[in-house]
Formats: C-alpha cells, sequence, structure tokens
C-alpha cells in the first residue's frame, strides 16, 4: 500500500530518478566506462575538481563512512590512479593527488559523461534543455541540505544554486513572458491570483519593453543557463517629478536565499542613483515579509498603506520609498 504522503508529484520524481540511475550506468558494477565503482569514479571527480584532498574531507564530500573511503582509496593508490604525501601543515595527515595515470583516467570519465549528456539533451528542445539542467541542480541541492539537516546546509545548497546566475541589463527575447510566467505562477500559488493580475503584468511589460530606448529606463534580468530565472526594473517616466518607478522585482522559486535579489536591486539602485532620481518609489502589499526586509535594508521605508484591489484581489497596498543622499 502506497504511504499516504505519497502524491503524483513524489511518485514521478521517484520514478523519474529510478530510471535515471539506470540509464546513467548505476545498476552496474562498474562506471563510466572504467573498471572502477561508482563511488570511486565519484571519488576521482573529486579530487580532481578539488586538486587535493585528505581521506577525511574525501568521506564528507561523498556522503560515505570513513571506512568505506579508506578501502577505495587502498584499491585505487593501488592501481596507480592516487598519490598521497603529507600536509604541509600538519604531516601526520596526508593529501590525496591524482597522477598522470589518474588524470587520464578522469579526463576519460569527463569525455564519457559529457557523450550521455549530450545524447540525451539532443533529444530536447532548448527550452526543455534549460528547464532539466535547473530543475536538477535545484533538487540535487535540496537532497544535500536535507541530508546536512542544518541551516548550514540549507546556506550550502543556495550558494551552489546560485553560483552560476549571472546579471544582464537591458531586453533579452522571451523577457515579457517568461517575466509574466513567474510572476503568475508565484502570486497564484501564494495570493490566489488570476487572469486578470497576470494580465496587468503582461500588458505593462510590453508597454515599458516599447520605452527601453530611452536612458531613464532599465530592466535587469538574473540568467541561469540562458533561463531568465529573476528581474526587476526601472521606470524612470511613468511617475514624473524625477521620481524613479520600481517594478516587476521577482526571483524564481529556485533562485532565492542565495543573493540573487539583493544583486538584481544593488544594480537598480546604482543606476537611479547614476542617473540623479531624487528618489526610488515601489508598491508591494502587505505579506510579502522577505522583500519588505530586504527592500528596508537597502534604505526603503514604508511611506503609506491602504487596502485597494489593484492586483485584482483585496489587500493591503504598501508603498516605500528610499530618496537619494542630499535629495
Amino acid at each position: 500500500m502506497a504511504a499516504a504522503t505519497d502524491t503524483p508529484l513524489v511518485n514521478d520524481i521517484r520514478s523519474a530518478s529510478r530510471a535515471m540511475v539506470r540509464e546513467l550506468g548505476f545498476m552496474a558494477s562498474t562506471l563510466a566506462g572504467t573498471p572502477y565503482s561508482a563511488s570511486a569514479v565519484h571519488a576521482l571527480l573529486e579530487i580532481d575538481t578539488h586538486g587535493q584532498v585528505t581521506a577525511a574531507q574525501l568521506a564528507e564530500y561523498l556522503g560515505l563512512d570513513k571506512s568505506s573511503v579508506s578501502r577505495m582509496l587502498a584499491k585505487l593508490i593501488a592501481n596507480g590512479e592516487l598519490q598521497e604525501e603529507p600536509c604541509a601543515d600538519d604531516a601526520r595527515a596526508k593529501q590525496l593527488l591524482l597522477t598522470a595515470q589518474g588524470q587520464r583516467t578522469v579526463a576519460g570519465i569527463h569525455a564519457y559523461g559529457q557523450t550521455q549528456v549530450r545524447s540525451a539533451l539532443a533529444q530536447l528542445n532548448p527550452s526543455l534543455q534549460q528547464s532539466v539542467a535547473q530543475g536538477l541542480m535545484a533538487y540535487a541541492q535540496a537532497l544535500q541540505a536535507h541530508r546536512l539537516g542544518s541551516a548550514a546546509g540549507q546556506d550550502s545548497a543556495a550558494t551552489l544554486a546560485t553560483s552560476s546566475i549571472q546579471i544582464h541589463s537591458g531586453y533579452r527575447p522571451g523577457v515579457i513572458g517568461r517575466v509574466t510566467e513567474m510572476h503568475a505562477v508565484f502570486y497564484a500559488r501564494h495570493w490566489g491570483f488570476g487572469a486578470f493580475f497576470e494580465s496587468k503584468v503582461a500588458s505593462g511589460l510590453a508597454e515599458f519593453s516599447g520605452r527601453l530606448g530611452e536612458p531613464c529606463n532599465q530592466i535587469w534580468t538574473a540568467v541561469h543557463n540562458e533561463r531568465i530565472v529573476g528581474s526587476v526594473a526601472i521606470d524612470g517616466q511613468d511617475l514624473g517629478n524625477n521620481q524613479a518607478h520600481l517594478r516587476w522585482f521577482i526571483l524564481d522559486d529556485g533562485c532565492r536565499g542565495g543573493g540573487v535579489g539583493r544583486q538584481l536591486l544593488t544594480q537598480a539602485l546604482a543606476f537611479c542613483d547614476q542617473r540623479g532620481f531624487a528618489s526610488t518609489e515601489l508598491w508591494t502589499f502587505q505579506g510579502l515579509d522577505a522583500a519588505r526586509k530586504l527592500y528596508e535594508s537597502l534604505g526603503f521605508a514604508l511611506v503609506h498603506e491602504e487596502t485597494g484591489q489593484q492586483w485584482g484581489s483585496a489587500v493591503v497596498e504598501q508603498q516605500f520609498s528610499r530618496r537619494r543622499h542630499g535629495a
């Protein structure tokens, strides 16, 4: 009988995970065209990544007990893949390094894996390729955070999740649809907003995109593997009175908590200061506590709130303002 907590989503992920284990060859006694087990192959890859590690560090990276790692390392050393050297700061400890043979073995492992991935991605369209990359990374990091079971583990996962994200300024193909999608999905899930809200975001973004040629307007996007995962815009025209309007600040679920939001806002506010706006204004609503904390840390203050329905549902609307120093 299925557990009470089983859901179609959980079952789909478990089924896909089993299929990946089989298709990637983890059911076999050896992996990646080598005579070594999966744990030994991963050990070689980790040593290659870090340059040199101790046995204790390797056990932590792999999530294996020290005795299993010790036996595995003894075999790799005996086979000429690894060598040991005394640690510079502790002669009793040993550093593990790849030998020349080990470097050739790792190069073969990388070539084998790259061929596997390229062959699989060739079966998917570009959009699905990006979704796979983002989803797999987020899921792997969530599994790691669960295993570590601590705030440190969650921080580590968030750091990994955002380490390859880049911030770009200006229009990018697909920005209107993607930023609208992120808004629609997040606010429908957490606040019950519907078609009215989504259409308002889409129409506003479309109108604003036509004004990006004006030097007082700009949009920034956070991009991971060519997929937009965050955005913020500064509209320097719609408020008048030398005020900037901060709009469409949103992050994909997979990259919250890793500093990407702060990077986006920092670049947007630097633009406001460079353009000489007297103040930067933003409108949001009560309940978005994480965003409010970030706004206030960057100099915004709540200046007005009242109940309204401009987002399609009754909420306590809030206006935050940040004045330029000396203004």
